[in-house]
């Protein structure tokens, strides 16, 4: 019978045997919660994307109609100048056709307008010379195809010093001067990691970390080849090392808000701060040059052959892409950077040109403190991973979701990563609510992740069957499940610590058989299918990191092993929410039964309204 997981009682144990432990210890839920305190940012995920302004805006009124020019003519210059002229709030429409936006071009929407196509594969913007399928060099002048913001590069902050510590929960922090800052900008908050030498859980010397490890580096001391972001004499605070890759230097754990208010030496904001920013850390407060691009839409087209990303959001707030088809392109599919309540809705991210590990097939990335941004309602396939978050996601809501087929080209039995708001050291308090996915993961690859929360999703542990693009593979885990894996509905990995899996159905019925529960030391090499892989490294010696299993808040989880639902001890009520961030139903699951996964109810799983558009080959139309 399976072990199940009580992380409070197997914490001073862990602790021990650790020889230190992360702190703050894991919070005890609340009475009437089902999260733990620490781990609870409800306030922001129900301000996430557009859901703080009443969601999407239907605009009605069309400043100016562009057409192809076609025979591969490039087409940038008649849609920026349509759009340089359009006035807020208004459409500059592409009609039907395939419209060219050439090698070292891009398309940018730097205001409040919408750039609105004749529907996915209708209208299409295509590039020669860009993305080749199978091939990672970029172009002779590799670009993306559309940015929605202000400006592509460099946009220079302001920083103020915190007098106080910003603490969990609270709107406001005190600076050192509001000079520059104004109601309304969107602003940064960041602080030092931290870091020195400590204890390597995984038994590889000592690795470069905060006291609390809140913050975790690949950097060990002695230096781990093929797993080390920097050299010896390199420190993440050091210009052009990975400490800069995705944040300030050594400053990953940030956040974004909007101002609400000054008052004096305080700064308000209309969203509460959903980790505690420490002065004994040098937290800082920052204002950019150029303020956000605010209210910039993308929608009913197809993007392709993007060298550099296809569709990048930078320094966007309250920005969209909805009803857009994203394929054939090296980077990222929907890049989001330095960006505030972003939404993607309805989207079909598939098929990049190289789904090999590096970034050049990533389906949709947020980096660069983006926080409070919407990923919902959409398809999400056959990449090598189908999400990522670098340094960035807090108060972000990824969900309901269809994330399936993540692979690695020419390794295909490698199983990669689904569900997933890491990558980069610093990603924190992002939602996953009701998605669809052959995994939850929290990665260690470029350091950890934090306080994460994984509700009412169905994980598989199975891809569904597939083909390789590159090689023409075929892959289908659940007949090549004694070569394929790590085959895992769940697995927050060393040093993911303070993540909630809770509501979530872990499985596939009649295909669990051998699934333990993963809170024992496994052998090196050996990957049994396991329903949680809590603490799982994928690193030369495969330590398991205990840490992980006595900080993780596992509850009200029902699993295709025991056939039945576990609840945490310090959980009396066993009560689930329908949601964590919505008061009801959205639309798009009207005929569908909602919430579609019920742990508790005699029907597990019902139909997800994004894996039906899949299965039926109308992934823009509703069966």
């Amino acid at each position: 019978m399976p072990r199940i997981l009580r992380a409070a009682s197997l914490l001073p144990m862990l602790c021990l045997a650790f020889g230190g432990t992360p702190q703050p210890a894991l919070a005890q839920k609340t009475t009437g919660d089902i999260l733990p305190v620490d781990g609870n940012a409800s306030a922001n995920w129900k301000m996430a994307g557009m859901l703080s302004v009443g969601g999407i805006p239907n605009r009605t009124t069309v400043c100016a109609t562009v057409k192809p020019l076609g025979s591969g003519h490039d087409d940038t210059g008649d849609i920026q100048g349509a759009i340089n002229s359009c006035p807020a709030g208004q459409v500059v429409s592409l009609a039907a056709g395939t419209f060219t936006i050439a090698e070292g071009n891009f398309v940018l929407i730097p205001k409040g307008i919408s750039l609105r196509g004749a529907g996915p594969g209708v209208t299409i913007l295509t590039r020669t010379g860009g993305a080749k399928l199978g091939s990672y060099q970029p172009g002779k002048n590799p670009s993306p195809m559309i940015i929605l913001g202000p400006q592509q590069y460099n946009n220079t902050t302001t920083a103020t010093l915190l007098t106080a510590n910003a603490e969990r929960g609270r709107k406001s922090v005190q600076v050192t001067s509001t000079a520059g800052f104004s109601v309304g900008r969107i602003v940064l908050l960041d602080e030092v990691s931290g870091a020195r030498w400590q204890p390597d859980v995984e038994g590889l010397g000592k690795i470069w970390a905060a006291p609390d490890y809140r913050v975790v580096w690949q950097k060990h001391h002695p230096s781990q080849p093929y797993i080390d972001d920097f050299s010896a004499g390199q420190f993440p605070s050091q210009t052009g090392t990975a400490g800069c890759w995705f944040s300030n230097c050594d400053r990953p754990t940030a956040e974004m808000h909007r101002i609400q208010a000054i008052s004096g030496n305080v700064i308000s904001f209309d969203s509460p701060v959903t980790i505690s920013y420490r002065t004994s850390h040098k937290a800082q407060l920052y204002y950019f040059q150029t303020p956000h691009t605010e209210q910039a839409g993308l929608e009913q087209m197809t993007v392709e052959h993007g060298d550099d990303d296809n569709i990048d959001f930078a320094w966007c707030a309250y920005c969209w892409a909805y009803n857009v088809e994203s394929t054939l392109w090296l980077g990222a599919g929907f890049g989001i950077q330095n960006s505030f309540r972003v939404e993607l809705n309805a989207f079909y991210v598939h098929k990049p040109v190289w789904p090999v590990p590096g970034g050049g097939g990533y389906n949709i990335s947020l980096a660069n403190a983006s926080s409070e941004i919407l990923i919902w309602n959409g398809i999400s396939v056959l990449a090598n991973k189908v999400m990522v978050g670098r340094s960035a996601g807090a108060g972000s809501v990824t969900a309901y979701n269809y994330m399936d087929m993540g692979f690695d080209g020419g390794t295909d039995a490698w199983q990669e990563i689904g569900l997933n708001n890491s990558h980069m050291v610093g990603s924190h308090h992002m939602l996953f609510e009701g998605n669809l996915s052959f995994n939850m993961d929290s990665d260690q690859t470029h350091g950890n992740a934090i306080y994460n929360k994984f509700f009412r999703n169905h994980t598989t542990g199975f891809r569904a069957k597939f083909t390789d693009y590159l090689d023409n593979t075929v892959v289908n885990d659940i007949a090549q499940q004694d070569t394929n894996g790590p085959l895992r509905p769940a697995s927050p990995h060393a040093y993911s610590y303070w993540n909630n899996l809770v509501g979530n159905v872990f499985g596939l019925a009649g295909r669990m058989q051998g699934f333990i529960y993963g809170d024992q030391v496994l052998p090196d090499g050996d990957w049994p299918p396991q329903i949680l892989m809590m603490g799982w490294a994928d690193l030369p010696n495969h330590v398991y990191d205990p840490n992980v299993i006595a900080t993780n808040f596992v509850d009200g989880n029902y699993d295709d092993v025991t056939h039945a639902v576990h609840w945490a001890t310090t959980d009396t009520t066993h009560t689930l929410p329908n949601s964590l961030f919505l008061t009801r139903a959205p639309a798009f699951f009207a005929g569908y039964t909602w919430p579609w996964v019920d742990p508790v109810g005699a029907t597990k799983v019902y139909t997800l309204p994004a894996k039906a558009r899949y299965d039926a080959g109308t992934p823009f139309t509703q069966p």
